[in-house]
């Protein structure tokens, strides 16, 4: 069965037709509207739309970058969208004539890093997303864990500097204002607008709404000894928080993906130097592997589309996401039975 995943971050909607190994078919990507829930929503619908216009699926999985309650139905909060105890699966439901389910954008990643990509065979594996924030997931024993209200893993919101910079989660110091697409982008503006001469090429790198993280990272993979610093800088932090993930959740293996995983050994080097400095027990104990994500900015899609499917096939426990469209279905086919009888 082929299902459909889409991804929903901070500045763009990606979705993509999914077979049952995991490979992309088709795909789709435009702009996240931030300006209001029901925009996101007729960006999901429209996406949606173009695929199933060349595709049969049997079913949609949304990976949104908020909290999802554990019910996998309601957005509770999301600090990069305009999302606020969002009814998004029950929204859809009446716009798209399928099963739907939504989970955390980063929940969808790592499944799809356990189902296909570099966690395969783990049995308690971290995923760490790097954009323009941070997500997390944990996968224990082949199952997202999700926690008591369906929002674990939020690593990106550990405070790692009190009164630190601010975040738009409404706190201050969030490790993702340290290690994210965002700090990369920040820092890269402040030397920038510092006028120091090691600044010029990313100066002349910035566009008119000012410097990308991707205009960094390529000035970094070509040479540029400032962009190098800076992705070493934003390295050095993600494997301080790993350390301190490693001390709560003592993990086989960690996946790193994202859009900022793209800077590669850059990034990496840097982390796993920091993480082999803090980690609590150095010495002492196994190290937890450290690998970059294999499908990078596909893996929320592809996991998202094969919780879908699996959702299809899970018992009626786990089956109460799809028991309304399910009855809505099962009611229309004994009315047709009846009618076609009495005809």
């Amino acid at each position: 069965m082929l299902s459909i995943g889409v991804d929903i971050g901070g500045t763009k909607v990606a979705a993509g037709v999914v077979t049952r190994s995991g490979e992309v078919l088709e795909r789709v990507t435009v702009p996240s509207p931030t300006s209001s829930p029901g925009s996101v929503e007729d960006a999901i619908v429209d996406v949606v739309g173009q695929l199933r216009s060349t595709y049969a699926v049997g079913a949609v999985g949304i990976g949104a970058a908020g909290w999802v309650d554990s019910e996998q139905a309601l957005v509770r909060f999301s600090p990069h969208l305009a999302w606020r105890n969002e009814p998004l699966r029950d929204s859809l439901r009446g716009r798209i004539d399928l099963p739907v389910i939504v989970d955390n954008d980063a929940n969808a990643a790592a499944w799809a890093e356990y189902r296909f990509g570099a966690g395969r065979g783990a049995r308690v594996m971290v995923c760490i997303t790097l954009g323009t924030g941070i997500g997390g997931a944990l996968v224990v024993d082949g199952r997202v864990f999700r926690g008591t209200y369906g929002m674990a893993g939020e690593w990106g919101h550990m405070t790692v500097v009190p009164d630190g910079e601010r975040c738009a989660c409404g706190n201050r110091g969030c490790w993702e204002q340290y290690a994210s697409g965002n700090a990369l982008v920040r820092e890269a503006n402040s030397l920038i607008s510092s006028g120091a001469p090691q600044a010029m090429a990313l100066a002349g790198a910035a566009g008119p709404d000012g410097i990308t993280g991707p205009d960094v990272t390529a000035l970094a993979l070509a040479g540029d000894r400032p962009a190098v610093e800076l992705l070493a800088d934003v390295g050095a932090w993600l494997g301080r928080g790993m350390a301190n993930l490693a001390a709560a959740l003592d993990p086989e293996l960690f996946v790193v993906g994202g859009g900022v995983s793209e800077a590669g050994g850059l990034l990496l080097k840097p982390a796993i130097d920091a993480y082999g400095r803090s980690l609590t027990g150095r010495g002492y104990r196994p190290v937890a592997r450290i690998a970059l994500a294999h499908f990078r900015n596909d893996a929320g899609l592809i996991g998202a589309a094969d919780l879908a499917r699996h959702a299809m096939s899970e018992p009626p426990g786990l089956m109460s996401v799809f028991w309304p469209w399910k009855r809505t279905k099962v009611r229309a086919a004994i009315r047709r039975r009846l009618r076609d009888t009495v005809e």
